[in-house]
């Protein structure tokens, strides 16, 4: 294992690897760099309360455990996972300068984004399809959209998951790390391995491609068709409260996956321009792609969702009677 130092000598670095690195987000930041730690925790903790509160109110409220709600309360889980996977590091580092990471403990970080970026998006295309199956065949929903169902499109969801990272992982763990041991990003990255990595890495770059193509272009694209299929019957039958219900549920699903798709392809657009864009510029913008919506979904669909706010309103005017109660 080679010591911590910011490079290896050259006739080092044929032979020998970094196994142990530091994670240094915002490197450009060091005279108020502790200040940073106050908007990432205030952050990190309205995404807890937010995305934890509305998870209890679907888990504890048995009207809403319906597959609609019950894959918001998926996509919430996913939200927490993933900053989990990257904030409290983060915080330590900024807090504390407990920047330290293994190279095992990095794969498994990465592992963990990516396997949540995912099963986000996989997330969002059941939600695309539990509209389609209510709005276009509800007929046939009970029948369609049951439990056993949901099951299996989540098992498919996260077995795509694995299916997909884990070569990207694996061919991470063979690169020889001996450019450096600063990773400059507030996460293990592939982009941000790869720049401390030597030899050849083309092969890596064109499977990361591959995978953003698949998670971005081919969802998105699932999910433009499906709510435009949505959208076209729910207004060819526009008639009586429950299509405009569920045309507002619609709009809502459209609303949040358009915030995390914008996301990610802005993330996306400033690695692919790494020349021109400071390291800092690139580490808030992966910043905001992790976080931002994370902290804004609850928002969203305690806004929106008219069975989750009353269920919101109904636990608040709960807990309020009781306050009062024990203080008479």
């Amino acid at each position: 294992m080679l010591p911590l130092t910011e490079r290896s000598s050259p006739n080092q670095t044929a032979i020998l690897s970094h196994t142990e690195f530091l994670l240094y987000g915002f490197p450009g930041v060091s005279v108020s760099r502790s200040l940073l730690l106050i908007p990432f925790l205030s952050i990190y903790l309205v995404i807890l309360a937010g995305n934890g509160l509305i998870m209890h109110r679907i888990w504890a409220e048995k009207t809403l455990h319906s597959p609609m709600y019950l894959l918001i309360f998926l996509l919430f889980a996913v939200n927490v996972s993933c900053t989990s996977a990257i904030v409290p590091k983060l915080l330590l580092g900024l807090a504390f300068g407990l920047n330290h990471i293994s190279l095992d403990g990095c794969l498994l970080q990465m592992f963990v984004i990516y396997i949540t970026v995912m099963t986000e998006s996989g997330a969002l295309l059941q939600m695309a399809l539990d509209r389609y199956v209510a709005i276009c065949k509800p007929l046939h929903y009970q029948n369609i959209m049951n439990n056993n169902f949901l099951v299996l499109l989540t098992f498919i969801s996260l077995a795509r998951s694995v299916f997909l990272v884990s070569p990207i992982v694996i061919l991470v763990s063979r690169v020889n790390f001996c450019n450096s041991n600063i990773i400059s990003s507030i996460s293990c990255e592939n982009m941000a391995l790869l720049r401390i990595g030597c030899g050849n890495i083309s092969r890596i770059n064109l499977i990361g491609l591959l995978l953003r193509i698949i998670v971005s272009i081919i969802d998105g694209s699932l999910l433009l068709v499906s709510y435009v299929i949505i959208l076209s019957t729910a207004l060819k039958a526009a008639r009586g409260q429950a299509f405009h219900k569920a045309l507002h549920t619609c709009c809502t699903h459209m609303l949040v996956a358009f915030l995390i798709y914008l996301c990610g392809l802005l993330t996306s657009a400033v690695y692919r321009l790494d020349a021109s864009i400071s390291v800092n510029v690139q580490n808030l913008v992966s910043a905001i792609y992790y976080l931002f919506p994370a902290a804004v979904n609850p928002v969203i669909y305690g806004l929106r969702v008219k069975e989750i706010r009353v269920c919101l309103k109904k636990s608040f005017k709960i807990k309020h009677m009781d306050n009062g109660g024990s203080s008479e």
